[in-house]
């Protein structure tokens, strides 16, 4: 059950766990308000389990106090089972959000195959759509390039990041998007690992970089539509930020790639 985007976990449970369900009674059918109905997600220990927006889903006797809370501050305490329902529910009830409607004749759709896709008036299939996108790290001299985006609060830094646009490689990518927001060019990019990143339905590709020989890494030209700030850190910057510095959530790849990094300076690693 999803309201929103939020999910619900046990009130007070430690460690944190899904505020799982019964599902009880007669499937409900998917309404204007709730295209998806309930889909199914597959099964955990042996057990048949559903997503549903919150109107759809029956309430249940005996079901434990419910918090409602943000995916983005508490899916990395739960164990990597449930981690990996949310990851797909969201992607699931997200899509069907905007896939009620056909978009080759705007005639309903109807949920077919137990949620994972929709059928047209045609017999046309629809299936679910991931956005794919990049993430990068871009590194100079012990310090890599974070930038806070323009629709952030004061403060927060993260890798750069972008969609991949038609017709594009995903290293076309990496370079338009850092030229794009930050105005410099890279060497050496490369592919280092992928995170589902369902809010709504995108795919995140992470990569590392460095800034491209003879370039100058004070020459920041920040994209004034969606960059307010471009600084570059160094370890002991990242591993002590600064009062009012906010570093991306633990549960994120830019997160991980950023942690990574870090950890090389104590090993000696790259």
């Amino acid at each position: 059950m999803m309201r929103g985007v939020e999910i619900p976990v046990v009130a007070g449970s430690q460690p944190l766990r899904l505020a799982l369900r019964p599902a009880v009674g007669e499937r409900p059918a998917p309404t204007a308000d709730a295209p998806a109905g309930y889909v199914y997600l597959g099964r955990m220990a042996g057990t048949a389990v559903f997503a549903a927006a919150e109107q759809d889903a029956a309430v249940a006797s005996g079901v434990p106090p419910v918090t409602w809370v943000h995916p983005f501050a508490t899916v990395h305490e739960l164990e990597d089972t449930e981690r990996e329902l949310v990851a797909v529910a969201s992607a699931l009830l997200r899509w069907h959000e905007a896939a009620a409607f056909s978009p080759r004749d705007g005639q309903p759709t109807e949920v077919v195959l137990g949620g994972w896709g929709r059928r047209d008036t045609h017999g046309g299939e629809l299936f679910p759509r991931t956005d794919p996108a990049v993430i990068v790290l871009i590194e100079h001299e012990d310090r890599i390039l974070l930038g806070s985006n323009a629709l952030w609060e004061d403060g927060r830094f993260s890798l750069l990041a972008g969609f991949v646009e038609a017709g594009e490689a995903l290293e076309q990518t990496v370079a338009r998007e850092v030229f794009e927001e930050a105005g410099v060019r890279l060497d050496n990019i490369r592919y280092v690992t992928s995170q589902p990143w369902p809010f709504p339905r995108s795919l995140m590709l992470g990569f590392r970089a460095t800034l491209a020989a003879g370039s100058d890494p004070e020459d920041l030209c920040p994209d004034p539509e969606e960059i307010s700030e471009l600084r570059w850190f160094s370890r002991d910057q990242l591993r002590h930020p600064e009062p009012g510095i906010v570093l991306p959530t633990a549960v994120s790849i830019a997160r991980w790639l950023i942690d990574r990094w870090v950890a090389e300076g104590d090993t000696g690693g790259h």
